[in-house]
């Protein structure tokens, strides 16, 4: 006990205080169950019925009964707080809005409730203040409070018994599943996944026609979850438990595409992100990575996301690594893969329940046939008052002069009201409804009208009753709504189900590339052996060393292009590029996009632009491309008046990216080039159908200042057109050459081909005219293309289009075939 002093004022037996003594286990005990029964009923737990809190149920209801329909125009957010937090939601506005604003975001519901206007967040950024947005129901919230004026669900009292609010929402939409639910009460939380309306849809039908449908056959609808941003599920064992237990986890991934960002350089192009992922947490996770050396290859990370073309990361790939193993670093180390841990938990009959997909849609489905058979109800009883009121009306038609003496002669109201009944043997609703009548009905119309209403009162009562007494009826009426729900608010699926990293979809997607568990590709590209290709118009590639281009059967050939020049290298070499003004230009093997593997002849349409790669002078075009290790032949090139050189191999700069290797006269270009050695041949085809060849050991090497020496004894006004290098084990080589008018635009002639093997053709000594090669046909007096290689030549047009060839002419100096099309190169 404890007692205050005594003060003079107040008499003794006042002064003693009453002090309780209580233990304080058991107060602690009791407090903090009433403080956890108010946080699992009151806050954080929803609904199985509509999936929804109670503050979100509180802003959806008050949406409505304030008249936010999607029609309407938008009011302000900070309206509809203060709303429900002054007539049902007794707390404060800020985690009234934070429900709202998450019920408007499509990127955390599957399906919005909520119809946003204004700045509502994004995955890294908040939302504006409530007094800056504007909202107003999506088409979607109709759905979930369709009904409610039919008495559908219970109404119960709000926090101060002045108004009422619905227990639970009429829910048309399987709201819990579609959109999930996350949220921590006292001693457990809940965390759900959304799924498709569709599907959901589907299963729920299902069960609806089939009670005792099971697990299994439900699965066959709902594969798996769906969520707002896409991306990819990775693994559907912990999607199975979960569906089965209410427990389970899956992994989910970004949707990434390789693309090349820019000429030189592939990137990672990220288009969808795993649940809740926003791009600022994936780019800070890549920086912070890159920094503490766990991911290479990597040399920016751009957001380029935007309203009109949505998501867009971009992350470029340094040069020399694989992006299909860059990616799978992303996945290991960034959020571009995150984990999901599914924990069903929900409010069954006021309980906390852990439920599996079957129960989920047990009670739903539950929820919606007690829906609609108290509508049913409802409306059954409403149009029995209809009809009986109808019927007493009918009476009163037939004798209204009686019913208006009846009225007439009675003192007041009630007086006629009594008189009524009794006169005319009506009901007390029938009597008043009667005494309210306004004189325009008493028409011959107004008979007829009422006649007609009464038969399809009659009719619709009927139905009702049927209904009622019908649990298949009932049934069929609940699932053709369900089906009427999908049509009206679903959309196609956004994620993709994979079994497993490297697997099939099982909802028919392709699979992603090699996950944990499997053989990773390396990460950077290895110096191996490969091809550098320059095709005829004008593009860079690389491929692999078993694919030599233009050997064999031609299988690395292009579909609408040729192979204009083709080099043996390594991945991480150097090959130099060949102009026409005498320079050599150093080319990064590694800059070369490569080649995809093929079962059939590739096509260099991804490949690079010769002016991306190299920095080319007004009217300098790259003829060639040729080998720069020390090893390697000397570089043998000709130009148009007949100078042949042969470069000394080790005469290459190495701190330079470009030099010249032949002092040229003016007027005079470099028209080909190729590594030569001593037992090879040079051949050099001109204007005047000439062909010369000779062995590569007629010319010796030189530096790279040295003008060159005579290689071909050229005619007045001719010009070498065509400068080739033959080896010995070059499988049967031909001479191709095209004819036509000098005078001619290029690229507007057809002209005539002729196709000889190159065995034909006798050698001569250097500086000498050769032999003749082409007989020109009528119009033609020059050769304006021709090419000496390996079999099986090709030809093709201006704009890569393959030009069909001639078959092999046995003449050496026969005229040529007229051809179809204009031929740009041939290779």
């Amino acid at each position: 006990m404890a007692r205050r002093p005594a003060t003079p004022d107040l008499p003794p037996e006042d002064l003693v205080e009453k002090i309780v003594d209580i233990d304080v286990a058991t107060e602690m005990e009791g407090s903090f169950l009433e403080y956890a029964y108010s946080v699992i009923y009151s806050r954080a737990l929803p609904d199985a019925r509509d999936g929804l809190k109670p503050v979100q149920r509180r802003i959806v209801y008050q949406m409505a009964d304030m008249g936010l329909r999607p029609d309407r125009p938008y009011v302000k957010s900070a309206r509809v707080v203060g709303e429900v937090m002054g007539k049902l939601h007794p707390h404060g506005d800020a985690p009234i809005y934070d429900a709202m604003v998450r019920l408007a975001q499509a990127f955390s519901l599957r399906l919005p409730l909520v119809d946003g206007h204004g700045n509502f967040g994004s995955l890294d950024d908040g939302p504006a203040a409530s007094r800056y947005t504007e909202a107003r129901m999506a088409p979607s919230a109709m759905a979930m409070t369709q009904g409610l004026d039919e008495d559908v669900v219970d109404l119960v009292p709000n926090y101060d018994s002045k108004l009422t609010q619905p227990s639970v929402l009429p829910a048309a939409i399987p709201n819990l599943l579609v959109n999930g639910a996350t949220g921590i009460a006292v001693g457990m939380a809940t965390n759900m996944a959304p799924h498709n309306l569709v599907e959901v849809v589907a299963a729920a039908r299902h069960l609806v026609l089939h009670p005792d449908a099971t697990l299994e056959d439900l699965m066959r609808f709902v594969p798996g979850p769906d969520l707002p941003t896409g991306g990819k599920i990775v693994g559907l064992d912990g999607v199975r438990d979960a569906y089965r237990t209410g427990r389970g986890a899956f992994r989910t991934r970004a949707t990434a595409r390789i693309e090349n960002v820019t000429p030189k350089r592939k990137g990672i192009v990220v288009t969808e992100l795993p649940y809740l992922v926003g791009p600022e947490k994936v780019i800070e996770k890549i920086k912070e990575g890159v920094q503490s050396k766990k991911l290479s290859g990597i040399s920016d990370a751009v957001d380029l996301t935007d309203r009109q073309h949505g998501l867009r990361l971009v992350i470029e790939i340094k040069t020399g690594f694989h992006p299909e193993a860059v990616l799978e670093q992303l996945y290991r180390y960034t959020p571009m893969e995150d984990s999901f841990s599914i924990n069903n938990v929900a409010l069954v009959d006021g309980q906390p329940r852990t439920l599996g997909l079957r129960e989920l849609l047990q009670v739903w489905v539950g929820h919606r046939i007690d829906v609609v058979r108290r509508r049913s109800r409802y409306r059954l009883r409403k149009r029995q008052e209809r009809l009986h009121l109808v019927e007493g009306l009918l009476v009163a038609i037939v004798d209204i002069d009686e019913v208006i003496q009846v009225i007439r002669t009675s003192d007041d109201s009630d007086e006629a009201r009594t008189r009524l009944r009794s006169v005319f043997d009506l009901s007390e609703p029938q009597a008043e409804y009667i005494l309210e009548l306004r004189l325009r009905r008493l028409t011959r119309f107004s008979r007829l009208d009422l006649e007609r209403e009464q038969q399809e009162l009659r009719e619709e009562i009927a139905r009702l009753e049927a209904l009622l007494a019908d649990e298949a009826l009932l049934r069929g009426l609940v699932s053709d709504e369900m089906a009427e729900v999908a049509a009206t608010y679903g959309t196609p699926r956004r994620t993709i189900l994979l079994e497993h990293a490297g697997g099939a979809s099982v909802a028919g997607a392709a699979a992603v590339p090699a996950g944990r568990g499997r053989a990773a590709a390396p990460l950077e590209i290895p110096d191996a052996p490969c091809w550098a290709l320059l095709s005829a118009t004008g593009l860079l590639a690389r491929t692999g060393d078993d694919d030599a281009p233009g050997r064999g059967d031609g299988t690395r050939r292009s579909r609408h292009d040729v192979v204009a020049s083709a080099v043996p290298t390594t991945a991480r070499a150097e090959v130099g590029a060949l102009t026409s003004r005498g320079r050599v230009l150093r080319v990064p093997v590694l800059d070369l996009p490569s080649l995809p593997p093929t079962d059939g002849p590739p096509t260099l349409s991804g490949g690079l632009p010769v002016g991306e790669a190299v920095t080319l002078e007004k009217d300098e075009r790259v003829v060639a491309l040729v080998p720069l290790t020390a090893d390697a032949p000397p570089l043998a090139l000709a130009t148009a008046q007949g100078v042949v050189k042969r470069v000394t191999p080790g005469d290459v700069p190495g701190n330079r990216d470009a030099w010249e290797v032949i002092g040229l006269k003016d007027g005079d270009e470099v028209v080909g080039g190729a590594a030569a050695r001593d037992e090879d041949e040079l051949v050099l085809v001109s204007t005047d159908t000439s062909l010369l060849h000779f062995p590569a050991s007629h010319v010796r090497p030189q530096g790279r200042a040295a003008g060159g020496m005579s290689g071909m004894k050229l005619g007045a006004g001719a010009r070498v057109v065509a400068f080739s290098v033959v080896r010995p084990e070059d499988p049967d080589p031909v001479v191709v050459t095209v004819a036509g008018a000098s005078s001619a635009l290029p690229g507007t002639q057809t002209g005539s081909a002729k196709v000889t093997p190159f065995a034909l053709y006798p050698a001569k000594g250097r500086a000498t005219g050769g032999v003749r090669s082409h007989r020109f046909l009528k119009g033609e007096d020059a050769l304006i293309l021709a090419h000496v290689g390996a079999a099986p030549a090709r030809a093709t047009g201006s704009g890569g289009q393959p030009v069909p060839l001639p078959e092999p002419d046995p003449r050496r100096d026969g005229s040529g075939t007229p051809l179809a099309a204009p031929v740009h190169a041939i290779g």
